[in-house]
């Protein structure tokens, strides 16, 4: 079979080495749009529907095992013309963004897979947040990507160089980009990371303008966009992930708006690692940075090179991370008790 037509996809060797492993009879795919229970794909022939097998969906122990937007598949055919595909096998995952699953469940909801660079969007206007930024910084970390921080709407921001100046504080080692949409101001930057092969994911708030993005760097309309509200709130206009080829070669995915971002896996140490690296400096490996003497926390604080702030919203989101984590595991504990009842908690015991 010829790949090529998926080279500009992101396929590449490893995916064609660990597909040969499985049976020579499927065919790779990447998900481009997860439905319900269905599935659009991309084959070397185009675009079609495919839904997971009985088997795979038998074999699964969570939402995790299932096919997400961005994951290379393989499937019994390349077309729809004896129905539609069936998905047997996902190919390992090198790298993806997650996120805590919406309302009171703990699981790890993968929101994008096999991703080179996290495009976290946010606007200048009012809702501008740097708690919210630095949430999405410490989970696209995790993710295994690269995050760039792309800042919208510069046109309706009278303070651009105090807004970069508090981002570039936070954002250690990431690359910052400013555009506006009524002028292109940066749109140049950005297309220099769209390459063939390499995947893009946008992440953002509703309506801090990741479709306008979107729809400049495709040349077209892919995505509708809607103006900002009178509180000058973006609108929500992406209700689903999807993927887009990009005729010059490589590919985006782009994502609903998130305002709230619970963490369950993240780096929260990586994106504060200014912190990071002043604990290792502390006379105490258990250092509270309260009373201790010789603490290179609190000194940082007392001359002025640790904003305390920063310190809380970091004690804050670790606090967060351990939490829901637990619950997590502890979520999972009683979902394999409820499908193996004692079984599971006599082999736990045995083993711990």
């Amino acid at each position: 079979m010829n790949n090529n037509n998926l080279l500009n996809l992101g396929l590449n060797q490893r995916y064609i080495n660990e597909a040969s492993m499985y049976d020579s009879n499927l065919y790779i795919a990447r998900v481009a749009v997860q439905y319900k229970d269905m599935y659009k794909v991309i084959t070397v022939e185009g675009e079609i529907l495919a839904k997971v097998s009985g088997k795979l969906a038998y074999s699964s122990n969570s939402i995790f095992d299932y096919p997400v937007v961005g994951d290379w598949v393989l499937l019994d055919r390349i077309n729809n013309k004896s129905g539609d595909a069936i998905i047997h096998n996902i190919l390992s995952r090198k790298s993806y963004f997650s996120r805590k699953a919406a309302g009171n469940r703990y699981d790890k909801q993968i929101v994008a897979s096999n991703i080179d660079y996290v495009f976290i969007c946010m606007s200048l206007n009012n809702d501008f947040n740097i708690n919210r930024l630095e949430r999405y910084i410490a989970v696209a970390w995790d993710s295994m990507a690269t995050p760039v921080i792309i800042l919208t709407k510069s046109d309706l921001c009278e303070d651009i160089n105090d807004k970069v100046k508090q981002i570039e504080e936070i954002a250690i080692g990431i690359d910052i980009i400013v555009t506006s949409s009524i002028n292109e101001d940066g749109y140049d930057e950005v297309k220099k990371y769209i390459k063939s092969g390499i995947t893009i994911a946008f992440i953002g708030s509703s309506g801090v303008g990741k479709s306008t993005l979107i729809n400049k760097i495709m040349n077209k309309e892919v995505l509708k966009t809607n103006s900002i509200s009178e509180n000058d709130k973006g609108r929500h206009t992406t209700t689903h992930r999807e993927l887009f080829a990009i005729e010059s070669g490589g590919v985006i995915i782009d994502t609903p708006g998130m305002r709230e971002l619970g963490l369950i896996s993240s780096d929260v140490d990586k994106s504060f690692s200014n912190i990071e690296d002043l604990e290792k400096q502390c006379k105490f490996s258990d250092c509270t940075h309260k009373n201790e003497p010789k603490c290179a926390v609190r000194e940082a604080i007392e001359n002025g090179t640790l904003d305390p702030e920063r310190l809380e919203r970091y004690r804050k989101l670790k606090r967060e991370e351990e939490y829901n984590l637990s619950k997590s595991k502890q979520q999972e504990r009683q979902k394999l008790k409820s499908m193996f009842g004692s079984k599971v908690e006599e082999k736990r015991k045995k083993y711990n």
